[in-house]
């Protein structure tokens, strides 16, 4: 029985370090977790930097590592291990799914898993606020600071009198490491208040108190009662309680679902700016951060805030010397503008104009000319806008006009109350917002405003009248506050935006995805997605990123017809020669020779990896030369890498779409049960281009169709013309066939008699080489057999060889026992003379004996030496 070999399996190598000596960073290569944490005791933050060595991805944090070591080593213990040595502590009792994990360790508090960007800076933002959760708050100027931040703020009132800490102070401090551990963003801020007049700011009295700020809504203080104060309970309150105007989002490079559920939330506004984590000012993120807030803040009046204000009045005195009656003058003018409560509506059109759209906007507005004591905002109310409808809808004559470049507006007054009354501004759009796009500029620069007066109204009444949104900075000026045509607006339209920040250092390859282009050195860009209306828009990047730009940006989405122009991803159109007959079209240029051309267009929708795409493009460029290029443009789209409007997309490819000229939103698609060849393909396209017109053809119209038919009949005997032609040439290079045919035939036959004569020599050389080959062996095994005798000679030779020389030592050991025999006998011979009887007879006996057995081995070696002679 045979056993199985052991499996042979070479051990790993010994790890190295992965970290260079002089590092600050300690490297237990070998995996040591339990020394580890043996260190962390003496610490009380500690990093801990679990890696492979094989992985990439570790190798690339290394450094970024060693860099924030490098400035957090005096109170940060930086402690990497090799988490994968099989014989080390650390693959053993950890089993990490990816690598490189950062843990954080406050004292006994951990472990704390960073997972946001693998970068120097977010790495070291974040083991500072692990260092650092809470922030002390010492001042009422430092509380405005810390409430004024975009990011959700708690704050703890505790008093320091009593030793070691008051009650519920570790709570709170548990909390926000808590908080950490829950969302690595850091995105909930928690302070500490010492100082009770402080507290008394934001309504803390009582030690151990808890404030959650929030902006828009009310701000909320932690219910004792209700829940128990514990660190989890204080973490979880603030994380479903905070505000977030703003959400960072930090796709983590895998596959993931971040970007598609935000998405799917609803319009996305998706703004890229350089952010640097650890920079103290942050300009262009305030800037975004107040757009946000003004965006969202829908009931926002000067109630708004009490606890900002307050703490802002109180230090800033010169507030209370402010004139009473200028803040009156300031609320008189701004308060139509600031705060309306407004509804867009499209009055009906006639049924003989097809190209216009009269769009209003109906705002509720509170009159001035009786002044109560106090002028409060007014709020949007049902009853009021449901009256604003009727009385515009009773007078809505009063604004049609068919093709009208000014906006109008007019003032209805209030059937429930002196003090409202109604105002309506009115404007012409055209169909497919074509004249809209490019009249933006003459109607929102430079617009001409008439008012036409209904109902008892004076002039100052007619001059606060308030035009549509996006256009009244263009005709008051004096409204060039920042912030004031884009408070509440998420509240005011259907198509309410959600915001999100990218850092460009890190996710730009998303903004070039989305249309930033690649040129640009100041990587700022912002961009709004639709998924549900299947659109996409991109903020103009010659202009700067500001504030500004942002709120005309969000202004301009948020109006019923939107003049911001879809952005399409599109193909790289290179030059195309003249004389190619199908014209390559993208999603730049489809509008200009698709949808603007006054020629009929045959589109041909096709993808790279479609085969049966590629089997098509010989019919159309068939198609492309029988067709006259005065009247007809052949086309075709890459749809994988061009975007196209909504209505003229397609699931199936191929896809042949014709346009008729001056009627091209009646495109016709091919019929998929028919083959597509040239004849198909022509009688499709002459049916659908000589359907007649829906309005009656004037003489004009006659004459054009009669220099059209006959421009057809002259370009088809053109072409008629050519394949006579053509087909004449197919004869003479048929006939020019057939000779070389022929002559190839003659010389195939006379390669036939060629390969019958070469077939009988190779059979002749064939027998000849096995009559060789027969010869060869049998010479072969005689001279095997020559070899196997020599060598047998060989060997007996060297037997006698050896033999000889065993003779030659015989006999000379013979010669020599013969001359000492000799010897002895002289000797003995002496002795007997002297010795006794007995003593001669032994001798005599004792040689007897001795030539006996010589003569033996004599006579034995003679016979030996015989046989192998006779051998």
């Amino acid at each position: 029985s045979c056993s199985r070999a052991k499996d042979v399996t070479m051990p790993a190598k010994l790890p190295v370090n992965f970290f260079s000596t002089r590092s600050p960073v300690i490297d237990l290569f070998r995996g040591q977790l339990d020394y580890a944490d043996h260190l962390r005791q003496d610490s009380e933050i500690a990093l801990y930097f679990f890696y492979a060595p094989w992985c990439g991805q570790s190798v690339a944090v290394r450094e970024e590592i060693e860099r924030v070591a490098n400035r957090l080593s005096d109170q940060v213990l930086f402690i990497a291990i090799n988490c994968w040595w099989n014989q080390g502590k650390c693959r053993k009792q950890k089993h990490f799914f990816y690598f490189p994990v950062i843990h954080l360790y406050h004292q006994s508090f951990g472990p704390i898993e960073y997972k946001g960007p693998m970068s120097a800076v977010y790495i070291e933002k974040f083991v500072r606020r692990v260092m650092t959760p809470l922030l002390y708050i010492s001042s009422r100027s430092k509380l405005l600071d810390f409430l004024s931040n975009y990011e959700p703020g708690v704050v703890g009132y505790f008093e320091f009198n009593a030793s070691p800490q008051p009650p519920g102070y570790l709570t709170f401090f548990a909390s926000a490491l808590h908080s950490l551990k829950k969302d690595y963003v850091g995105a909930v801020r928690f302070g500490v208040v010492t100082d009770k007049r402080v507290a008394e700011e934001i309504s803390l009295v009582r030690s151990g108190s808890v404030y959650l700020h929030r902006h828009i809504n009310t701000s909320l203080i932690y219910p004792h009662d209700i829940m128990n104060y514990t660190a989890e309970n204080v973490c979880k309150w603030a994380l479903e309680n905070r505000e977030l105007l703003i959400r960072w989002l930090r796709p983590h490079g895998g596959k993931s679902l971040l970007l598609n559920n935000e998405l799917k939330k609803g319009p996305a506004l998706l703004v890229f700016i350089p952010y640097n984590p650890l920079a103290e000012i942050q300009p262009l993120l305030d800037e975004i951060t107040r757009v946000a807030l003004e965006y969202h803040s829908c009931n926002r009046s000067q109630a708004a805030e009490p606890e900002l204000q307050h703490i802002g009045s109180s230090d800033s005195p010169a507030s209370d010397s402010s004139d009473p009656d200028a803040h009156m003058k300031l609320a008189e003018t701004f308060l139509i503008t600031k705060y309306p409560c407004c509804n867009t509506v499209v009055l009906p059109q006639w049924h003989s104009i097809s190209r216009t759209h009269n769009v209003c906007e109906l705002c509720i507005n509170q009159t001035l000319g009786v002044k109560p004591d106090k002028v409060n905002v007014p709020h949007c109310n049902f009853y009021e806008i449901e009256t604003a409808l009727d009385s515009f809808y009773l007078q809505e004559h009063t604004f049609f006009q068919v093709v009208s470049n000014s906006i109008e507006c007019s003032n209805f007054l209030s059937f429930y109350s002196p003090f409202s009354y109604y105002t309506a501004c009115c404007r012409t759009v055209e169909r497919h917002f074509l004249s809209f796009i490019s009249s933006e500029k003459t109607i929102f620069q430079t617009p001409k405003v008439a008012f036409s007066s209904h109902g008892k109204k004076d002039n100052a009444d007619i001059q606060n009248s308030v035009p549509h949104i996006e256009d009244r900075n263009c005709f008051i000026p004096d409204l060039h506050i920042s912030g004031t045509n884009i408070t509440g607006l998420s509240c005011r339209t259907n198509k309410t935006l959600n915001l999100y920040l990218l850092d460009s250092n890190l996710f730009w390859i998303y903004a070039e995805r989305l249309g930033a282009s690649r040129s640009t050195h100041l990587k700022e860009f912002a961009a709004i997605v639709d998924l549900k209306e299947e659109l996409h828009y991109v903020l103009d990047q010659n202009q700067s990123l500001t504030g500004s730009s942002l709120e005309n940006f969000i202004k301009n989405f948020s109006v019923l017809y939107s003049p911001l122009q879809r952005h399409l991803v599109g193909g790289t159109s290179g030059h195309v020669p003249a004389e190619r007959v199908v014209a390559e079209v993208t999603s730049s240029t489809f509008h200009g020779v698709v949808l603007s051309s006054e020629k009929n267009v045959v589109l041909l929708y096709y993808a790279q990896w479609c085969g049966f795409c590629a089997s098509l493009n010989h019919i159309f460029i068939q198609l492309a030369r029988l067709l006259p290029p005065d009247h007809f443009i052949v086309a075709r789209i890459d749809i994988t890498q061009n975007d196209l409007p909504w209505e003229f997309m397609t699931d199936r490819l191929p896809t042949i779409l014709f346009f008729p000229r001056q009627r091209k939103d009646r495109s016709v698609k091919f019929p998929e049960d028919f083959p597509v060849s040239l004849p198909h393909l022509l009688k499709f396209i002459l049916h659908h281009s000589s359907l007649s017109s829906p309005e009656p053809c004037t003489k004009e119209c006659l004459h054009k169709e009669t220099v059209l038919q006959q421009g057809h009949i002259s370009h088809l005997e053109k072409e008629i013309q050519k394949l006579r032609l053509e087909i004449r040439a197919l004869h003479q290079a048929h006939d020019a066939l057939e000779a070389q045919l022929s002559e190839a035939r003659r010389e195939e036959h006379r390669l036939q008699q060629q390969k019958h004569t070469l077939e009988k020599q190779h059979k002749t050389l064939q027998l000849h080489s096995e009559q060789l080959q027969a010869t060869y062996d049998q010479k072969n095994r005689e001279l095997l057999e020559m070899a196997e005798k020599l060598q047998e000679l060989a060997d007996a030779s060297e037997n006698l060889l050896k033999e000889n020389t065993l003779l030659r030592i015989l006999v000379a050991s013979r010669e020599g026992k013969l001359q000492s025999k000799d010897e002895s006998k002289e000797a003995l011979q002496s002795e007997v003379q002297t010795g006794a009887d007995d003593s001669s007879v032994l001798v005599s006996t004792a040689l007897t004996t001795e030539e006996n057995r010589i003569d033996h081995v004599d006579t034995v070696a003679t016979e030996h030496s015989s046989e192998n002679r006779t051998e």
